[in-house]
């Protein structure tokens, strides 16, 4: 049960769904253990970060995305609609960064969540992750001509500098990171009987496996990226994160990265979106105010 929807009732499309993006931040916060990201444990390979705050800037989102849901149910797909969710993007992260002290904790979970959010209030009626991914890459490819003129972000740089795929295009692509490789083995593991902590870690692996993740880039150029792969792939080979064999790859992983200092920031984002696409179909199938 969320603790965020307003204390009525019944509580509106935009609040269930703001809830459900908030709820997947913090279960991706949360889940434990993430090779050298912010958990249960600790901090990773981050200094200026933790649960604490973690927590702290998703329930910051909140208003962000209910806005953003809102606007999606009152408009069609299209460039005003863009416009509209691209300022309340930047609202939502001035709001971040003002209770993280200007860490950037979910910068790219806005940006994900935001299209995810507006693309399943557009039609909630047709909410399967197929769907809702391709109105929200439709949304995505839409030119934002109200955004403003800023340096490239950490992000931009490194898709400029080894020609890969940012979170940008990550999204007009439909989050094929979510929806072919996350989505797919978070269901696999669950079928195969793990629970769900080491399924949801095993989506997190399938997604590190082949995500050019530009968190990781940043920090640790191609031999970080390289490490990343190799070692999220060796740990799916030998049977998931739920087997003895892998979590000594996870453990062997997770040496590699905090020795590279590289943080896999990217994944984590696209987990929460797999997570709030996975939950999100059977959530709008029950009748509202039944949460």
């Amino acid at each position: 049960m969320s603790a965020f929807i307003a204390a009525r009732a019944r509580p509106s499309l935009a609040e269930r769904l703001a809830d459900l993006a908030v709820e997947a931040l913090i279960d991706e916060a949360d889940l434990s253990p993430k090779p050298a990201l912010v958990d249960r444990r600790g901090s990773g390979a981050h200094r200026d970060l933790d649960l604490k705050l973690m927590h702290a800037s998703a329930r910051a989102l909140w208003p962000a995305f209910h806005a953003m849901a809102e606007a999606g149910g009152d408009a069609e797909l299209g460039h005003p609609l863009r416009e509209t969710i691209g300022r309340l993007g930047r609202e939502g992260e001035a709001q971040m960064l003002a209770v993280t002290g200007g860490v950037n904790t979910h910068r790219g979970a806005i940006w994900a969540l935001g299209l995810l959010v507006t693309a399943a209030a557009l039609e909630p009626l047709q909410a399967t992750p197929q769907q809702v991914s391709l109105r929200a890459a439709r949304l995505a490819r839409l030119e934002d001509r109200q955004r403003p003129a800023q340096a490239p972000s950490h992000g931009e740089r490194v898709r400029q500098r080894y020609g890969v795929r940012g979170a940008r295009e990550e999204a007009r692509c439909g989050f094929p990171g979510a929806l072919q490789h996350g989505l797919p083995q978070l269901r696999r593991s669950r079928a195969a009987g793990f629970d769900e902590n080491h399924a949801q870690l095993d989506a997190l692996l399938a997604i590190m496996a082949q995500l050019a993740d530009t968190c990781v880039l940043h920090r640790a150029g191609l031999e970080g990226l390289a490490s990343m792969q190799h070692g999220a792939r060796a740990v799916l080979q030998a049977g998931g994160s739920a087997t003895l064999a892998g979590r000594r790859c996870l453990k062997a992983l997770e040496h590699d990265l905090l020795a590279l200092n590289a943080s896999p920031g990217g994944a984590a984002d696209l987990l929460a979106a797999t997570l709030f696409l996975d939950r999100l179909e059977p959530m709008l199938g029950a009748p509202i105010g039944s949460l």
